[in-house]
């Protein structure tokens, strides 16, 4: 009976393995099946528990640079922040010193009154520093002496004496006006204003001539007007407070 037994075990296992399908592609094929029979269990070799098991090595080292990495990111995020604090303090630093310098605190903008009081006086003291007449120079100097302080004298005087040595040889009338000002800056008892003028000249000596010419054609003959020389002029003009006025202190044409 026991050898009937073992005879017919052995053709079931012999039929298992004619009829056990191929293993699939990466599957070790000495991996045991279940066979069907009774009471039968799949059995996992070690091959079957490759993939519990840890990562290997090459796993490892490309896993390494990533975590190895990390540390390095956070340590320049927060070298990046304290720079950042650092800059915004200094910023804040800077900003606040700049607004408490003296040299910025201009109210042209802000003290109407005042800015319009400069204007006006700066205006009336451009026309008669730069007006000259040939016949009266003694106003010209009388303006220099009242409206002018520190180096604008002798800007003034530099500026004026080729221009009334030509008006004296020609005989002419010089006549300046400003047409236009901006107050760019009021710091305390000194400003800074730009100016905008017209100039005029006018030789007589061109009438005298004329008039001469006249005389000798006859009455009917016409004489040729002096039509005279008109020019734009642009300077800034420093001034100071003083004795309730403003002074030129300085004089700026820009290269001229």
């Amino acid at each position: 009976m026991s050898t009937t037994r073992h005879h017919i075990n052995r053709q079931r296992r012999r039929q298992a393995r004619e009829t056990r399908p191929a293993a699939p592609a990466g599957r070790p094929q000495d991996t045991p099946v279940r066979t069907g029979g009774r009471g039968a269990t799949a059995v996992l070799t070690p091959a079957d528990t490759v993939s519990a098991d840890p990562p290997t090595a090459a796993g490892d080292e490309q896993a390494a640079p990533a975590r190895s990495r990390r540390p390095v990111v956070l340590i320049l995020l927060c070298a990046l922040t304290v720079l950042l604090g650092g800059f915004a303090g200094w910023a804040r630093a800077e900003a606040e010193g700049l607004r408490s310098e003296p040299a910025r605190s201009n109210t042209a903008l802000t003290d109407l009154a005042r800015t319009s009081e400069i204007k006006g006086q700066v205006a009336k003291a451009v026309d008669r520093l730069f007006s000259y007449d040939h016949a009266d120079p003694g106003a010209l100097d009388k303006a220099a002496k009242d409206l002018l302080t520190g180096e604008a004298v002798g800007q003034h005087r530099d500026l004026l004496a080729d221009v009334r040595a030509r008006a004296d040889e020609q005989k002419a009338v010089i006549t300046t006006t400003v047409t236009e000002s901006a107050v760019e800056r009021i710091d305390g008892d000194r400003a800074r204003v730009l100016v905008y003028a017209d100039q005029s000249s006018v030789a007589t000596t061109g009438k005298k001539a004329a008039t001469e010419q006249k005389d000798k054609a006859g009455e009917g003959a016409a004489a040729a007007p002096d039509e005279g020389v008109y020019a734009a002029a642009m300077l800034a003009v420093d001034v100071v407070h003083r004795d309730g006025r403003w002074l030129v202190s300085a004089l700026d044409t820009f290269g001229r």
